[in-house]
């Protein structure tokens, strides 16, 4: 992918960051946000434009502009890199083909021996607990202890 040809048709606008820095945060517009038109990219195919729309179809608007912003830092010029840098990792692994997922296979091996193994485990796990008595069986409880009564 080359970003040299996709950063040329990236748009930047800035505005006034958020967040501490006192009366520079006040008058400075240093955060950054990019713009990236997808649907009108002469850089990407048809299907990497699907791609992309897919992937990242939560920081892209209705006008189909993709959106980055970048406002942590004090300075336009830092956090202009910081959007670029951002929008290169974005694209990159929405362009990334994804892996094709083997199902797992199932156990052919003794099943029925799988399921009494996993209820033999049940009834010892089910000895542990403590014992709550049933009305009319002539338990009840004292303190901690079982006491017949």
């Amino acid at each position: 992918m080359d970003f040299k040809a996709l950063e040329k048709e990236v748009r930047y606008r800035t505005t006034r960051s958020s967040g501490s820095g006192g009366q520079h945060v006040n008058k400075v517009e240093t955060k950054v946000e990019l713009l990236f038109d997808v649907d009108n990219s002469g850089v990407l195919s048809d299907i990497e434009k699907q791609r992309v729309r897919e992937e990242l179809r939560g920081r892209i608007n209705k006008e189909g502009i993709l959106i980055i912003s970048a406002g942590n830092r004090r300075s336009q010029v830092l956090n202009k890199s910081a959007a670029l840098k951002k929008f290169e990792r974005l694209v990159t692994k929405a362009l990334k083909p994804r892996k094709k997922r083997k199902p797992v296979s199932q156990l052919t091996a003794h099943p029925e021996k799988r399921i009494q193994e996993k209820k033999k485990r049940s009834e010892k796990k089910a000895w542990r607990k403590k014992a709550i008595p049933k009305n009319g069986d002539g338990l009840h409880f004292s303190g901690r202890f079982l006491a017949k009564g």
